[in-house]
Order: structure tokens, then sequence, then C-alpha cells
């Protein structure tokens, strides 16, 4: 199948590598113009723009407010206009209640959410009220994960639950806005092998990744 995404643009966050690298390169083969976000992994966001000359790169910390905003208004004035925001980027950091004391762990809860959701809400808003203000119409598509229907290890707990917030946001986004031709998807992807990925790989192995027998057992009307 044909897509053809000339002169679109698009911003992907997280896209120097992993998931938003594969999202972003899937752009630019149909033509998009693409901004790739990063935050620390210059070089890898450089060999994307070196092997696409319709890409850019833009960095920020989405963890920081000011970042964010700094980030869309940068794309704007670099691309002149803007069609899709994709939020990608995000963290698992462990969330275990046994990891340590509540204040420590909370401040890890706190940062899970400000990267997994609260950065996502922000660029949703500002590029909402860009389209608004331009008369466009526009895509925001936001990737979740299947923890957020699932749930997760205890480990993830706060990855798991962000991600959840993330799917009800992103629905809400759809029926409040779609009929003014702002559209709004989320993709929960499966576990998928990514350099994120990997020390869950290494604690839990391949198998566990891959397999829903982890699930609890559905209650049946013969087990009561």
């Amino acid at each position: 199948m044909n897509i053809d995404l000339t002169n679109k643009k698009v911003l992907v966050t997280g896209a120097s590598r992993g998931i938003g690298k594969a999202i972003a390169q899937q752009f630019l083969s149909s033509g998009a113009d693409v901004g790739i976000h990063f935050n620390s992994e210059k070089e890898l966001a450089e060999k994307i723009i070196s092997d696409y000359p319709r890409s850019g790169i833009f960095k920020a910390d989405l963890s920081k407010k000011e970042e964010t905003h700094f980030l869309f208004n940068e794309f704007i004035s670099e691309m002149g206009n803007i069609d899709v925001l994709v939020n990608n980027a995000g963290i698992a950091l462990n969330s275990a209640f046994s990891k340590s004391d509540p204040e420590t762990w909370l401040e890890d809860w706190e940062q899970t959410m400000s990267l997994n959701l609260n950065h996502p809400a922000l660029l949703s808003m500002l590029m909402i009220d860009y389209l608004k203000d331009a008369g466009k119409n526009g895509r925001i598509i936001n990737i979740s994960s299947r923890a957020a229907f699932r749930g997760d290890t205890e480990d993830y707990l706060a990855y798991a639950a962000s991600k959840g917030g993330l799917v009800a946001f992103t629905r809400s986004i759809a029926r409040a806005y779609g009929k003014s031709g702002i559209l709004a998807f989320n993709i929960a992807p499966g576990f998928t092998r990514t350099e994120m990925a990997q020390s869950f790989m290494d604690k839990y192995g391949e198998d566990y990744a891959t397999d829903d027998i982890s699930l609890p057992k559905l209650t049946t009307p013969e087990d009561i």
C-alpha cells in the first residue's frame, strides 16, 4: 500500500531510537517532512537526518515544561506548519513499592508521570490551540502500551499508570475535538525489543515478556 504524505509536517518525540525512530522513518519514507526530537542522543538523531534531508532535529528535555513549549514553537518556526504530532517519548523507571523509602518512590513516580503523561498533554494542548487558530485539521497520535490495559509488574507500576492515563486522555481528545477535524489516536504496542526494554528482558526473560501467563486467572461460575 502506497501512503503519500508529501508536504505533511510531522513532529515525533523520542525519535532518535527505538519505536520513535521507526515511526519517524516510516513517515519520511511516505514523503512527510519530519521533526526528529531527542534529548541526549544527538548523534543518533543526526544519523537520521543524514539519510533523510526532509527531516530536522530538535533537542528538548520534555520533563521540563519550558523546554516542551520551546520544542513546539521551534518546530513551527523551522517547519512553518504542523499536521501530525506523535507523542512517543517515555521512560520506564523502577517504581516497586519495595524499592526505597516513600519519598524517593514518589520522586520516581512523579518523574514518570512528568515525561509519560504531562508532556503529551502539554504538547497536545499546544497542537490543538495552533490548529484551531489556523483553522486546520490535524492528527495527534499518542504511543501508549499494552501495560495500560493489562497492567504490569511491580517494578513498573508508575509506567503502567502513566500509560493508562494517556489512553484516557487520548480518548477524551477524540471525543472533544474529533468533529472539528482534530483526530486523536492511541497506539498501544505489545512488548517491543528496544534499548529501553532491555532491563526488563534481562530481569524477567523473553518468555515472560511475550507471554500472558502472568495475568490473573479469570473467575468463572464453576470457580465460585
